[in-house]
């Protein structure tokens, strides 16, 4: 079976033509010949836009079964906490998982959170993280009825879970999930607060200690914009699949346009 993985194309920030991207994405798709392919979050800045756009694109691909994760950026419009939390369509793939038919593999999805472990160096307290989140990071205007941290400890039950129904059944797994999964892709400095506080924002440790604990061969994230090789850490190897932004503010890409950019962090796998 062969999958697909990208994340963080941003159609709105990137001021792309969506009817466009989908033509091109489909027809790019169909020569590679995928089965699957799973969108890892951060499409727009609205959810119900995401959910049209992956519409068009499952349309435009009947063949194809496409699943997709809400990142933050989905989060910020048209969703409530509470239907994140549900299985709001059948494209939506968070807490959802897929046997790859024909092989061992078991797909999860989850789309993860924070609870400012990838900065506790700094010492500061779960409320200090909050009032400075509420201050200068765009994740305050997302409906939210618990904590950072016990929102984190639910994606995490909710990954232990699916984990440990894959182990019982005898399947590999795929992670899948927005937030960063491992602390090796944090950048800490030394002299720059904004960003080491941002650091808390990004993820959390603890399911890097999951991760570890059930041998998961293979995490697909997005979330970080920087290009990173991919690497194996312990006994799993990590994918970050971000296309991120490209625009008058920001140039993250390695190519002059979308469609090149998108292939070139597009993940495809062929699943024995």
């Amino acid at each position: 079976m062969k999958v697909a993985f990208s994340s963080d194309i941003h159609l709105d920030i990137n001021h792309l033509d969506v009817n466009q991207v989908v033509s091109l994405q489909a027809n790019y798709l169909k020569r590679q010949a995928v089965d699957y392919y799973f969108i890892i979050g951060d499409s727009f800045n609205d959810f119900q836009k995401t959910l049209n756009y992956v519409h068009s694109l499952q349309q435009a691909l009947p063949k194809v079964i496409i699943k997709f994760l809400a990142g933050n950026h989905d989060m910020f419009n048209g969703i409530n906490y509470e239907d994140l939390e549900n299985e709001v369509d059948a494209n939506y793939f968070h807490n959802q998982f897929v046997d790859l038919p024909k092989t061992n593999w078991r797909i999860i999805g989850n789309n993860g959170w924070y609870d400012y472990s990838y900065a506790a160096h700094l010492q500061r307290s779960a409320d200090r993280f909050y009032h400075w989140k509420q201050a200068y990071w765009a994740d305050r205007i997302i409906e939210q009825p618990e904590s950072d941290i016990s929102r984190f400890q639910r994606a995490l039950t909710q990954v232990n879970t699916n984990l440990l129904q894959a182990k019982q059944h005898g399947r590999k797994t795929v992670l899948l999930t927005h937030f960063v999964p491992n602390q090796h892709f944090i950048h800490y400095t030394a002299d720059d607060r904004f960003f080491n506080m941002a650091n808390g924002m990004l993820g959390g440790i603890g399911l890097e200690r999951l991760i570890n604990q059930y041998h998961v061969p293979l995490v697909v994230f997005g979330h970080l914009h920087r290009r990173f090789t991919p690497i194996t850490i312990k006994d799993t190897r990590y994918y970050n699949v971000a296309v991120g932004y490209h625009n008058r503010r920001h140039n993250e890409w390695q190519n002059p346009d979308f469609i090149r950019e998108w292939q070139q962090q597009t993940k495809i796998i062929n699943f024995f």
